[in-house]
């Protein structure tokens, strides 16, 4: 297993190209142990289903192996310790090699299998998870879903949903010496971000999260020094708290940019939260056999990003983020720790065998 967490992280799976190659080599190494494989494609862009055991209940693990850029020393994965270096070593290669080795350790005794498990290894997580949500829209679906993302193998069963929207707010040029001349539409963004801080939505809370969140990640205006802008436009990043009304988040963010003559709201982007409760009995067994494995009673917690658990959790199923220990992820010395990839692997036979 840490063999193919090596030769995963050697590929530079930060392009389409690569994230391709890398699916390619799953699907060997899946084939070479005589597991049946499906890939499907998707505007290029690559998917793998395997499937083993058989009824009506089935549990799809699901996992990505594209991963944000890095330089090339980061693709040479080094060990110090307990610690397995390298770009995606983390987020989430180890989470992969050990689903994939689970998947083929459980393969060759099928008859002791409790349900039905399904594999999904996908291309494009960090760039949106299209790869997912059309194996879901394929049909590709079950009862219960995980993506082993790193957790700390703690069991992330929500998540925040999210709304990403541009304002564009309108003011009147006039010279630059004479700004009372003009409306600036870079102070109207300003006031549009002060009462958009005020709105009754973001004090919204429950057991796993204090608020939702709110990025202002975008600002483009103005092109000259000696004129006054007359137009901004902002962009927004709002991950709403599990258990708030999605549309009604909308509505009152267009309501505000009504009170701004002129003004243009785009909602660009919406998913809803993941809201797995933990009565869910997965989520029982789950917790119950990682306390067996790490001897101490499981961790139950919110995410606050997003996952391609979402995609799966919009059919009604139940979704978590769950996977090994690691640090560093998207960053420069990323690391997983290689003691719980494999109390991961561990854990994941054991969810599914009698």
């Amino acid at each position: 297993m840490i063999a193919l967490l090596k030769d995963l992280v050697r590929i530079k799976s930060d392009t389409l190209e690569g994230a391709n190659s890398a699916l390619l080599l799953c699907e060997r190494w899946l084939e070479q142990r005589g597991i049946a494989t499906t890939i499907l494609k998707h505007e290029e862009k690559l998917m793998l289903v395997a499937t083993i055991g058989d009824g009506d209940a089935c549990m799809i693990w699901n996992g990505h192996v594209d991963v944000v850029p890095g330089n090339s020393e980061q693709f040479e994965p080094f060990i110090e310790g307990d610690f397995l270096y390298g770009r995606g070593a983390a987020d989430m290669k180890a989470g992969v090699a050990a689903m994939m080795q689970a998947f083929y350790e459980l393969s060759k005794e099928p008859e002791n299998l409790t349900k039905k498990i399904q594999l999904h290894i996908v291309t494009d997580e960090e760039t949106g998870g299209e790869t997912s949500k059309f194996l879901v829209d394929q049909g590709y679906t079950g009862d219960f879903v995980i993506c082993g993302e790193p957790t700390h193998l703690q069991i992330g069963l929500q998540a925040k949903g999210i709304i990403q929207f541009d304002v564009k707010l309108k003011g009147k040029s006039s010279h630059g010496s004479r700004p009372w001349e003009g409306n600036n539409a870079i102070e109207q963004a300003f006031l549009f971000d002060q009462q958009l801080r005020t709105l009754s939505f973001l004090t919204a809370s429950n057991e796993f999260y204090d608020y939702p969140s709110l990025n202002l990640a975008k600002i483009q205006a103005g092109e000259r020094y000696n004129i006054v802008p007359d137009e901004c436009k902002v962009g927004y990043d709002l991950r709403f708290v599990p258990g708030q009304d999605m549309q009604s988040i909308i509505a009152d963010l267009q309501s505000l940019s009504e009170e701004f003559p002129n003004s243009e709201i785009h909602i660009s982007t919406t998913a809803p939260a993941v809201t797995t409760e933990a009565i869910n009995p997965y989520i029982e067994r789950i917790a119950q056999v990682t306390s067996q494995f790490i001897g101490k009673p499981a961790v139950l917690f919110g995410q606050h990003g997003a996952a391609d658990a979402r995609f799966y959790a919009e059919t009604g199923a139940g979704a978590i983020e769950f996977g090994p220990s690691g640090g560093d992820w998207h960053g420069e010395k990323e690391y997983v720790s290689i003691s719980s990839t494999e109390a991961y692997k561990n854990i994941l036979v054991s969810l599914v065998k009698k």
